[in-house]
């Protein structure tokens, strides 16, 4: 198993310290059809505020908004934190190119866990193991050559049959990296966004799709993860409406031991 700098991933989130003012660099390894992969970038800005050193805690939420494309190149990160008490940090990332004009505003928030009553009401969801299921590799975007999907349930097709309604949005898969890569908060929140758009598997077809607004919600802490010491998760995502050039998704990651580590939120904006 890859780590650090060794894994393209690293590479690719790599971030320089800066006083309020970080920088980073988009990767041709993790580039999607006109702008890069939506969960790398959320991965960097994740990163940054980790790597922060006022940074208090484990990332407990992260919302990026996608403002405008981001041109391939370096990128600045203008990170903020907005306030603090004893439990939690609130964070503020806006991402800028050329000359200053915001292509991504995140917030954040970060926790200081402490030992408290539990419970997890979700189940997990049944599956055939990954070394069961074949590897899916239908879409040409290098981004999606860093992963390993395997679909349990609802894999896209488009063989372009004719349909008389559109088919499930539901979706069920193992994700790994492509070389595996120990499962941390950086993962989850690049894998919130590896889901193939709904839209995609609604239609059978791929049409213009952009994420919009991406949120993760973080289950589990470094701790936890480290615990867990796996290198996939269970995957599942689905959608309850798509509108007037915009369509939900929702997603949950799960470790293959059971435990619901991430669950995510995205509203997409799409062209058909």
């Amino acid at each position: 198993m890859l780590t650090g700098s060794q894994h393209l991933f690293d590479d690719a989130t790599r971030v320089t310290a800066g006083d309020s003012r970080w920088q980073g660099r988009t990767s041709p390894d993790y580039w999607a059809f006109v702008g890069p992969f939506g969960g790398i970038t959320a991965a960097t800005i994740l990163r940054a505020l980790i790597e922060h050193p006022d940074r208090s805690g484990d990332p407990l939420a992260l919302t990026v908004n996608y403002c405008a494309p981001i041109a391939e190149g370096g990128f600045d990160l203008d990170v903020r934190l907005v306030k603090a008490n004893r439990s939690t940090q609130h964070w503020c990332v806006e991402l800028t190119q050329g000359g200053g004009e915001v292509a991504t505003l995140a917030t954040a928030v970060f926790a200081e866990r402490r030992p408290s009553w539990s419970h997890q009401q979700a189940q997990f969801p049944p599956a055939k193991p990954f070394e069961q299921i074949a590897p899916y590799r239908n879409i040409a975007a290098p981004w999606v050559g860093q992963y390993d999907f395997r679909f349990v349930e609802g894999h896209p097709d488009f063989a372009g049959a004719k349909k008389d309604a559109p088919a499930s949005a539901y979706s069920r898969l193992w994700i790994g990296d492509r070389a595996p890569r120990k499962i941390d908060a950086l993962s989850l929140v690049s894998m919130s966004d590896a889901f193939f758009a709904r839209i995609f598997h609604a239609r059978g077809e791929l049409v213009p799709f952009g994420t919009v607004s991406l949120t993760t919600y973080f289950h589990a802490d470094a701790a936890d993860l480290s615990a867990e010491d796996i290198s996939r998760v269970l995957a599942v995502a689905d959608a309850k409406i798509f509108h007037k050039s915009y369509g939900d998704q929702s997603g949950e990651l799960w470790s293959p031991n059971g435990r619901l580590l991430a669950t995510t939120t995205q509203m997409g904006y799409f062209k058909a």
